[in-house]
């Protein structure tokens, strides 16, 4: 039994070696982030995968399926299926990226329900759960994934991190924010994708603690998932995709983004100043917004409003639903004693001075006076957004 287990120990040596000499992985794989239990699974057991394939169908009480029933059910799944693959027979070229500065963003010549479903099954396809889905809003957020590409490859690490998986992770995550909304071209949809991440780093100096803190936005990994949520609504296989990938996104370089600056506004409060048209300010602002982490309930466009809301990071109640969210970086400003309701919803105004620009942005008060909030809230909210906007 000895001499059988060194034998397998060298050969598991042997392999790992031979895994120095394998090409260059792709540098983004969250194949595995579907596939772990949930924390509060025990860890000797599974959860049953959510498949239909033992399911029965909906049966009435007489305890007979009725066939027009189950037909009927059939044909709703196919019709969400062929939501997933909505594009034209033959069709390339529905799909483009714009960029604006540092921003992309990605334009479908598809309706804007359609374009949600597309964009759902490729976030599942790349190994993603969905953590949040609210259609009317068009916001998707995944669940913190792991990119196993990041596990070091050509080494014995590499090797027992393909082959046991969870048993060897690395100090990241990523989470990632999808909003889509109708395009300003009938029958076209805007989605931007935005990239939040957090790392592991140790907090005492024997090395035995360690504490996940936020890390900055990766716009690399923005611009590589909207490119290949371009290939996805265009059709394009793996193969093409690899060769495409080799040539560029074919992007032309935008001019810089025209600059934003904090001024006072005429009561008093924080108001910036975005030297560029409504349209462009207008995505910029939701840009913003989607990677700094605010929870965007609603938006009016024709009214140039978004409404944001703030999770008190210290109501316990909160902690524990997980709540707290980026917003727990604004917990530094305040006393002990200054309280923040729980779930505040804000305002904020996006409105020309003049056709073309510049544009300014307010946090709204309270109440339909139409100016600037002056609380120190306010500004924090505006100053996370300078630092995107710039």
């Amino acid at each position: 039994m000895n001499k059988l287990f060194r034998v397998g120990i060298l050969i598991l040596v042997a392999l790992a070696v031979g895994c120095a000499y394998l090409p260059e992985s792709k540098k983004i794989d969250y194949g595995t982030a579907a596939k772990a239990p949930p924390l509060d699974i025990p860890p000797d057991l599974t959860r049953p995968s959510n498949t239909t394939q033992y399911t029965a169908p909906n049966v009435p009480s007489s305890g007979v399926a009725v066939y027009s029933q189950v037909n009927a059910k059939n044909k709703a799944a196919q019709t969400q299926k062929s939501d997933e693959s909505v594009l034209p027979d033959g069709s390339r070229g529905i799909a483009r990226i714009e960029r604006q500065g540092n921003h992309r963003w990605l334009v479908v010549t598809v309706p804007e329900d359609k374009a949600w479903n597309v964009t759902k099954a490729f976030w599942q396809e790349n190994g993603f759960v969905l953590k949040k889905e609210n259609p009317q809003t068009g916001i998707m957020e995944t669940d913190w994934a792991e990119n196993r590409a990041n596990v070091p490859a050509g080494a014995i690490q590499g090797f027992l991190g393909k082959v046991l998986g969870t048993l060897y992770s690395t100090p990241e995550r990523d989470m990632y924010r999808t909003r889509l909304e109708k395009g300003p071209q009938a029958g076209t949809t805007d989605i931007f994708i935005s990239h939040r991440g957090m790392v592991e780093v140790y907090v005492s100096e024997g090395k035995s603690e360690t504490r996940w803190q936020p890390r900055d936005a990766d716009p690399t990994l923005e611009a590589e998932m909207l490119r290949r949520l371009m290939f996805k609504f265009d059709g394009v296989s793996d193969t093409e995709a690899k060769e495409l990938a080799k040539k560029g996104d074919g992007v032309p370089t935008a001019k810089a983004l025209d600059k934003a600056r904090m001024v006072q506004s005429p009561n008093g409060g924080a108001m910036l100043v975005v030297d560029d048209s409504f349209d462009r300010s207008w995505r910029r602002v939701g840009l913003a917004l989607d990677r700094v982490g605010f929870t965007v309930e609603d938006r009016e466009r024709n009214l140039g409003l978004y409404y944001v809301r703030y999770v008190d990071s210290d109501d316990k109640s909160v902690q524990e639903k997980g709540e707290g969210g980026f917003w727990a970086s604004l917990a530094f400003w305040r006393s002990k004693d200054d309280k923040v309701p729980t779930k505040v919803q804000y305002r904020i105004s996006v409105a020309e001075q003049k056709v073309g620009g510049p544009t300014n942005v307010i946090v709204l008060a309270p109440g339909d006076s139409g100016q600037a909030d002056v609380s120190p809230i306010a500004r924090q909210i505006l100053d996370l957004l300078l630092q995107q906007l710039r």
